[in-house]
This record gives structure tokens, C-alpha cells and sequence, in this order.
């Protein structure tokens, strides 16, 4: 070829490469995803795959049902992310810790990358299904049991796409199978189970059922072992009486509150699953031998937070920041009343999220995940004791 050709060829690849970077990059802009450092040296875990609920829906239900409005997501993602915060969630934490993407939901069609992970936490799910509640707004039909299909049907459709096509932009947005094994696999799954125990059943009902609940939670453990999965971070459930919902819809008396303002009853209910969530993370520990698996207490990081959240700069703990004391968590955004000239009057935010814990009746703010996380990811809260980025750089041998 001639050289004269030959480097304005090489010329036009290279405008063709920084085309290419920057459309990426307004992309990103559009969607409003910030970037982020990729992978730092020394961490071995490439990619994260999430199952669970609301508290680590990254845009699943939104995609899906209904889009959540503003000002959900305005704190940190400048407008709505499809999380159920004013900003970031525990899993965006894990992944900032781990120098990987935010993770794409699998739900949603729109602008999604799964090279680094997916995310099949839906807001509302469960870990047992659900029948006749869902259509109340409250709760997902795409519970455990469906979100470990479509991981399976996920790694099925990746080794049958890359052997049909080999396109380079296909690859960068898909998982690379043999990152499989050596993911990171969160579960944060639960509290709906119990929540919705506790409208519709009786106490004795409800801790009856928890041995089935968590018996399932632990079956799908290993079930994704089983398909190669071998480190995972399995959080329990919070405190749940001490969130402004359950609050406002038990109206208690004094008799029923702990020293913190807390509902005894459904932080007992909550203490029971963990209990036995834990009891079954042992047991598969043992059966399980290569397998890492870390046991989180949310629980006790979230009640250490609401305890002092004075010492740590918030204000009414049990208070919420968007929407009416105790009201659904889709008041919160949504065209509650119109004015006198007509003009729609929408449940907005207080002034400054980043003093309250609870971001509506159910989900927490930016700045409090922040702050668990903080304390979730350096090992206090973990058994065993390890930090997140312990697990990166070396798996502990259990």
C-alpha cells in the first residue's frame, strides 16, 4: 500500500477510535451514569451479579413497571437513576469499592452493559412468591426463584451469542464467561417477605414461616453454585421496625416501642430471620467447601446508625425526608393535590437530605448508605471479619 494512503488510514482510525470515546462518554452523560475508574491492579473479582429487593434496585422496576420520578436520584445522579434513594445504593458502594461499573439492570433495555456484572434486584421482590398483592403497588412478581432463571438464561444466552458472534462491541457489553466463577454474588433479600407477613398473616404465622424463607434464600445459594458461582456477600435483613412505614401503619403505643422510638415486635420478627439466616450461611459454609461465603449484619449496622445518628450528623431518625410522615414510598414525587390555579403541587424533598436517615417511609438517603457502607465494607459488620477489598485482592480460605 501506498504510505501516503496508509497513514491517512491510520489517521482516519484513530478520529474514528476518539469519535467513538467520546460518543461513549455522552452517552454515559445522557444516562446519567458518572464514570468511573475501572478495575484498580491487585483485585481478582471482575464482575458483580446482585439478586434481591428495593434496597439495591438499580433501575429493574423502573424499567418495567413504572418509571420513579424526581426527586428520586437528584442528590447524587442529578436526576432519577431508577434506585430507590436520592442517590446511591450498598450495591453502588460495593462497586466503587471494587473499581467496577454501576451495574446495569437486567430488566432494563435501554443503554445496559453486562460486561461488569448485572443487577436482578426488582423493588418490591421477594424471596417467596407472592400471589394477588402485586397489583397493590406494593409487591414484584419477579421474586427469588425468577431472578435465578434469568441468570441461568443469561449465561446461556452469552456462550450462545459469542459463538455466533464475534463483533467487539458485543463482547464489551455482555459478561465473558469464564468471569463467571470468578464474580462477586450479593444477595440482599427478605424484608418484603417479612413486611408482607406482618399486613397479612399473624405473628405466629409470620415466624412459622421463616425457616421456609430462609431454607429458599440458602437453596438458591446453591443452585448459583452449582452454575459456578463461588464468592458471595449475603446481607440480612434491617431493622424493620424502625422504618417511619411501619411505623405510621402499626400506630403503637409506648408498651410496643424500644428506647430508640423502634417497633419491638417487627425488629424481633427481623432478629429471628437473621438468626436463621445465619444458621444456614454455616451450614453451607460446611457443605459448600470452596465456596466463599460472607455473612453481612445489616441489621446491627443500621440500628448502630439510627442509635446515634446525632454523633453522626443526622436529625430525626425516623423521620423521612421525601413525602408524608409514614406514606407510601410512591408518594414520594408524585401529584398529591392541586392549587387553587391549577397548578399540580408534586410531594417533594426536604432541604437537605444528607441530615435524614430515611429517604421516604422505607428506603434510606445517599448519605446514610453511605455511611453504612463505609462500615459494612471494612469488615465490621462481616463474618467472618474481612473487609471487601480483602475478598478482591485474595478470597479468604474459609
Amino acid at each position: 500500500m501506498d504510505p501516503v494512503r496508509r497513514q491517512r488510514g491510520l489517521k482516519r482510525s484513530v478520529e474514528a477510535v476518539t469519535v467513538g470515546v467520546v460518543l461513549v462518554g455522552l452517552v454515559l452523560a445522557f444516562l446519567g451514569l458518572r464514570p468511573q475508574k475501572i478495575q484498580s491492579s491487585g483485585c481478582h473479582i471482575p464482575a458483580i451479579y446482585n439478586f434481591g429487593d428495593s434496597n439495591s434496585d438499580t433501575g429493574g422496576l423502573s424499567a418495567v413497571f413504572h418509571q420513579l420520578p424526581s426527586p428520586y436520584g437528584n442528590t447524587f445522579f442529578g436526576k432519577p437513576s431508577g434506585r430507590f434513594s436520592d442517590g446511591r445504593l450498598m450495591i453502588d458502594f460495593i462497586a466503587q469499592k471494587l473499581g467496577l461499573p454501576y451495574l446495569s439492570a437486567y430488566l432494563d433495555s435501554f443503554g445496559a452493559n453486562f460486561h461488569h456484572g448485572v443487577n436482578f434486584a426488582t423493588g418490591g421482590s421477594t424471596i417467596m412468591p407472592i400471589d394477588g398483592r402485586l397489583f397493590e403497588g406494593i409487591f414484584s412478581p419477579i421474586s427469588l426463584n425468577i431472578q435465578f432463571s434469568q441468570f441461568v438464561q443469561l449465561k446461556s444466552r452469552v456462550n450462545e451469542v459469542l459463538s455466533q458472534d464475534k463483533n467487539s462491541y458485543v463482547s464489551a457489553t455482555i459478561p465473558t464467561p469464564e468471569d463467571f466463577s470468578k464474580a462477586l454474588y450479593t444477595i440482599d433479600i427478605g424484608q418484603n417477605d417479612i413486611h408482607a407477613g406482618l399486613r397479612w398473616k399473624t405473628l405466629e404465622q409470620v415466624l412459622e414461616s421463616i425457616s421456609d424463607m430462609t431454607a429458599k434464600l440458602a437453596l438458591t445459594i446453591e443452585q448459583l453454585y452449582q452454575q459456578g458461582s463461588r464468592i458471595f456477600w449475603i446481607h440480612n435483613t434491617g431493622p424493620l421496625g424502625c422504618l417511619p412505614l411501619c411505623l405510621a401503619h402499626s400506630q403503637p403505643g409506648d408498651s410496643d416501642l424500644d428506647q430508640n422510638g423502634c417497633l419491638k415486635t417487627y425488629n424481633e420478627v427481623a432478629q429471628e430471620f437473621n438468626r436463621l439466616l445465619k444458621e444456614r450461611v454455616l451450614d453451607l459454609r460446611a457443605k459448600l467447601s470452596d465456596a466463599v461465603l460472607i455473612y453481612i449484619d445489616i441489621y446491627t449496622a443500621k440500628y448502630t446508625l439510627i442509635s446515634e445518628a446525632e454523633k453522626y450528623g443526622f436529625s430525626d431518625p425516623l423521620g423521612q425526608c421525601c413525602g408524608g410522615q409514614g406514606d407510601s414510598p410512591f408518594h414520594c414525587g408524585v401529584n398529591t393535590t392541586t392549587s387553587a390555579n391549577g397548578t399540580q403541587v408534586f410531594g417533594g424533598s426536604c432541604s437537605n437530605p444528607s441530615k435524614y436517615i430515611n429517604w421516604d417511609s422505607v428506603h434510606y438517603t445517599d448519605a446514610a448508605n453511605e455511611w453504612i457502607a463505609k462500615r459494612v465494607l471494612d469488615g465490621s459488620f462481616s463474618d467472618p471479619p474481612v473487609s471487601i477489598t480483602e475478598v478482591c485482592r485474595k478470597p479468604p480460605q474459609l
